[in-house]
């Protein structure tokens, strides 16, 4: 079983290494395999806005599909002072700023609580085969996702496959589905 930390290293150094035409390329392939996901009469997804300079999946793609298919899409503002983010609708008219950590957020607009929500798409460094997520160890995640319905299904996006097991704390909230760019895995509750 492979602790936090050094699973933490090993996927920071693949990111690294990848090139932007890959990053963008790998990105679409998610996003036409997120097309498969059986997650597509809801209502509300929420999606996180990628941080580009930690090379993390573009979810522009995603972001098309559902403003194709006119689902209400939130997005996150996270507040590192209390460790807890706040939910707003995306709109036509939602102005972003880029935080000082380089994350794209919503200046302000209407608020969505997290229970609403029925589509979560969760950013991760790794994951195992049974769902278990590894993020950059703020909890920002785990603790939104603990606010989320029972019924929320929560779909992490990866460019790499599962690990076999990573240890994992009470606290941590499984997926329901990860995306890489070949395939879906659907983990069990």
């Amino acid at each position: 079983m492979s602790d936090k930390k050094t699973l933490r290293l090993k996927y920071k150094k693949l990111r690294e290494n990848l090139s932007e035409e890959s990053i963008e390329e790998m990105s679409l392939q998610i996003a036409n395999q997120a097309l498969h996901l059986p997650i597509w009469n809801k209502t509300y997804y929420h999606i996180f806005l990628p941080i580009s300079a930690k090379k993390e999946v573009n979810t522009e793609y995603l972001l098309h599909i559902l403003q194709g298919k006119d689902k209400s899409i939130v997005i996150s503002k996270a507040d590192f002072v209390s460790g807890e983010m706040k939910h707003f609708l995306l709109q036509e008219n939602t102005v972003l700023k880029t935080s000082e950590y380089g994350i794209s957020e919503p200046v302000s607009g209407i608020e969505i609580s997290p229970e609403i929500l029925e589509v979560v798409f969760v950013p991760l460094l790794a994951y195992d085969q049974i769902g278990h997520r590894i993020g950059y160890g703020k909890g920002f995640y785990d603790r939104f996702l603990a606010k989320c319905s029972p019924s929320t299904v929560f779909v992490g996006l990866s460019f790499f496959e599962a690990e076999p097991e990573i240890f994992f704390e009470a606290t941590d909230v499984p997926l329901d589905f990860c995306v890489t760019p070949k395939k879906i895995v659907e983990f069990s509750k």
